[in-house]
């Protein structure tokens, strides 16, 4: 059973749970505005390493975040040589809720799994 987000409408909440490429570029931009490569880099940080994007991955989910108005392109004055992006109000509500989600999920692991917790 999925339950609704409180702030979530109905035809975002069918995003959720978001895919990883989604996930990772909305986590890369809650922190401010980057370009696609400076994006492509902060998901292999951000993901320890462990989910990389390549340039094909990486622009076909911005233009789909862009069609969806999660992301936005900023105007960066240099003629369009280089294309900025940033979350959108309704993409920082939607990565609040699937982290909300994400948390959720992980807190009803550990309490049924106690050896999971840290120390145990």
């Amino acid at each position: 059973m999925t339950r609704k987000s409180p702030s979530v409408s109905d035809d975002l909440q069918r995003l959720l749970p978001l895919t990883p490429a989604v996930f990772f570029i909305l986590f890369a931009l809650s922190q401010g505005e980057k370009h696609g490569y400076a994006i492509m880099q902060e998901v292999a940080v951000l993901s320890d390493g462990k989910f990389r994007m390549g340039p094909g991955t990486l622009y076909t989910t911005i233009q789909r975040l862009l069609e969806l108005s999660l992301i936005e392109e900023t105007d960066t004055g240099t003629g369009g040589r280089r294309r900025i992006y940033r979350l959108s109000r309704t993409g920082r509500i939607i990565f609040k809720a699937e982290v909300g989600r994400m948390h959720g999920v992980v807190k009803r692991a550990l309490d049924r799994q106690p050896q999971l917790q840290e120390g145990a």
